[in-house]
C-alpha cells in the first residue's frame, strides 16, 4: 500500500499534478504534523544544517529551556538541558546534559557525530573558556574537548570552527555570552579566525587568520579599515574541503553593529586552509548547503544578477540559477539524503501579510514545490530571538523535524513523514 502511495504521488509531480498551493487529499492525510513536545517547558533544536535524528531515526536531539529565558538575549549563566526524544515510546524525554554556551539561532550546536551510532557533541562554558562534549548515550561515557565546535566532517574526525566570543560581539544570536576576548578591540586579529579541531585528541589548528583575510580586497575594494569575522562553515560531503563566510562591518560599537549592515564573500578552502577559493565575491551570500564535493547551493545575488538559490562551482565561480520560479525568498536549504539530490528542503521567513512561515519540498527534475504546512509566529518572536523553522530531514530521507511557535506554546519541536512524497 506504501509502494502504490509513493508511485502514485511520484507519478502525479512529474505529470504536474501535485503543484505549489493545494496538495491533494492524499497527501494531506499523509502530512500529518505530529508534535513531538510540549510546554510549559520551551524546546528546540537549531540550526538545519546539523543531525538531529540518529541512524535508525528514532531518537531526536533537543533543547530544553524555562519561558522566562523567552524575548531576551542569552546571558553568561542561563542554562540549556540537553535530551533525546524516543518516537518509539511516546516521545519520552531522557534529559543528557546541560549548556552554559549558547545562542537563539543555533543553541549549543548539539548534534549526533556523523557515522556514530550513539555518540552525540555539543558546545558549553567551563573553566572561563568554551568548550564541546562528547557523550556516548548508551554508555554515559563523556569527555570534554578544549575549544567548542561548529561545523562536523562527514566521518566525524573533525570539526571546523570559530571564536565564539568574538562572534557573538560581531553577530549577536549566533556566539556565546560569558567570555571577553582579549582582541576585543582589534579590527582583524591574527590571533583568531578558524580552527580545525581533531575529535579524537582535541588538538587543534588555526588554518585561517582574520588578519591575511582582511588584507584581502574585495572587488577592488581595501578592507583594512573594517571590523572583521568568520560565521558559518560546513565541510564538504567528500570531507576534502569545506566553506566559510568572511564578513565584516564598517563600525563597532562594542555591543554589536552601531551602524549600517555587514558585508560578505564566501570562500572555500581544503580543510588544511590551503588552496582557498572566492566562490562568491558579491556580498551578499546567506544560506548554503553543499550539493556534491564540486558545488553549493546558496541565496545570493551574483554581480549583476538577481536573488535567488543559485547552484555555485567550485574553483570555478560558474551559477546556475535554480528554482527560478518557486524559491524565490531566503531560507534554509538542504538536500533530502538518498534522493541524487532532486530534492531540497526548505523554509520562508515569516510573511509580511500573516506572519506565516512556510515549509516546503522543491522537486528540482521536475521544477515542481510541494508545501508542507504554514506556521504562524506571534509577533514577539523577532530579531535575535525569532524562532525560524530551520528543518532539517532524517539520513533516511523519511522524516522531516522543525521548530516553531505556532500553537502558541513557545518554543516547541514537530515532526512531518514525507517518505511517501519523495
Amino acid at each position: 500500500m506504501v509502494t502504490s502511495r509513493r508511485s502514485f504521488i511520484q507519478k502525479s509531480i512529474a505529470a504536474g499534478l501535485i503543484v505549489r498551493i493545494a496538495p491533494s487529499e492524499l497527501i494531506k492525510k499523509q502530512l500529518e504534523i505530529k508534535q513531538l513536545t510540549k510546554g510549559p517547558k520551551q524546546h528546540w533544536f537549531g540550526y538545519y544544517d546539523k543531525q538531529q535524528v540518529d541512524k535508525t531515526g528514532r531518537y531526536v536531539l533537543g533543547m530544553e529551556y524555562d519561558a522566562a529565558l523567552n524575548f531576551r538575549s542569552p546571558r553568561a549563566n542561563d542554562v540549556l538541558r540537553i535530551g533525546m526524544i524516543d518516537l518509539k515510546d511516546n516521545n519520552r524525554w531522557t534529559e543528557l546534559g546541560t549548556s552554559n554556551a549558547w545562542s537563539w539561532q543555533q543553541g549549543c550546536l548539539l548534534q549526533w557525530i556523523p557515522g556514530s551510532p550513539d555518540e552525540i557533541i555539543w558546545n558549553d562554558r567551563q573553566d572561563g573558556q568554551f568548550v564541546s562534549h562528547i557523550l556516548n548515550v548508551e554508555t554515559g561515557k563523556k569527555r570534554t574537548l578544549p575549544r567548542a565546535i561548529y561545523a562536523l566532517s562527514p566521518d566525524g574526525k573533525f570539526s571546523i570552527t570559530t571564536d565564539f566570543a568574538r562572534l557573538q560581539k560581531m553577530r549577536p544570536g549566533y556566539g556565546y555570552a560569558g567570555i571577553t576576548s582579549p582582541f576585543e578591540r582589534v579590527k582583524a586579529p591574527r590571533e583568531l579566525g578558524i580552527w580545525k579541531i581533531d575529535l579524537a585528541t582535541g588538538k587543534d589548528e588555526l588554518i585561517v587568520n582574520l588578519e591575511e583575510m582582511a588584507a584581502i580586497p574585495n572587488n577592488g575594494e581595501d578592507l583594512s579599515n573594517y571590523w572583521h569575522w568568520f560565521n558559518h562553515f560546513l565541510v564538504s560531503p567528500d570531507g576534502k574541503r569545506f566553506n566559510y563566510l568572511h564578513r565584516w562591518r564598517k563600525e563597532f560599537s562594542g555591543e554589536g553593529a552601531s551602524t549600517g549592515g555587514f558585508i560578505t564573500r564566501m570562500y572555500t578552502a581544503n580543510t588544511n586552509g590551503s588552496d582557498r577559493f572566492c566562490i562568491d565575491p558579491s556580498g551578499d551570500t546567506s544560506h548554503f548547503y553543499w550539493r556534491d564535493p564540486s558545488h553549493i547551493l546558496a541565496w545570493t545575488k551574483p554581480i549583476g544578477k538577481r536573488w535567488g538559490f543559485w547552484l555555485l562551482e567550485d574553483k570555478t565561480g560558474q551559477h546556475t540559477l535554480c528554482g527560478e520560479e518557486s524559491m524565490t525568498e531566503n531560507g534554509h536549504n538542504t538536500y533530502i539524503p538518498g534522493k541524487n539530490n532532486e530534492w531540497i528542503l526548505n523554509d520562508t521567513y515569516p510573511s509580511a501579510q500573516d506572519r506565516k512561515q512556510t515549509l516546503y519540498l522543491y522537486h528540482e527534475p521536475s521544477k515542481k514545490k510541494i508545501e508542507l504546512g504554514r506556521f504562524s509566529e506571534p509577533v514577539e518572536f523577532v530579531g535575535e530571538w525569532r524562532c525560524d523553522l530551520h528543518p532539517r530531514c532524517d539520513l533516511n530521507g523519511k522524516l522531516v523535524t522543525f521548530d516553531s511557535t505556532h500553537t502558541g506554546e513557545g518554543r516547541q519541536m514537530f515532526m512531518v513523514e514525507i517518505d511517501a512524497l519523495v
